[in-house]
Order: C-alpha cells, then sequence, then structure tokens
C-alpha cells in the first residue's frame, strides 16, 4: 500500500512540475513577444 501511496504521490508530483514549466514557457512567450522590437516597415522589396 505505501508502494501505491508512493508511486500516486511522485506521479501527482511530476504533474504538478510539468504544469509549471509549460506556464513559466507561455508567460516567458508572452513577455517576448510583448517587449521585441517589432520588425522594420521599410523594405527594399517594395520599390
Amino acid at each position: 500500500m505505501k508502494k501505491l501511496l508512493l508511486l500516486v504521490a511522485t506521479a501527482a508530483g511530476a504533474v504538478f512540475v510539468q504544469r509549471k514549466i509549460k506556464e513559466q514557457q507561455a508567460e516567458q512567450n508572452l513577455w517576448h513577444e510583448a517587449t521585441a522590437t517589432p520588425p522594420s516597415s521599410s523594405s527594399s522589396s517594395d520599390s
């Protein structure tokens, strides 16, 4: 019974860590998008 409880606790911990990593990655992507310099609108192919 203790092994099963340990397995469930380990699985729950792994899911928690995975969600936190995805959450941090999503927030980092938002910050990157918000702070990235916009591409220049002058392109030589328009001429």
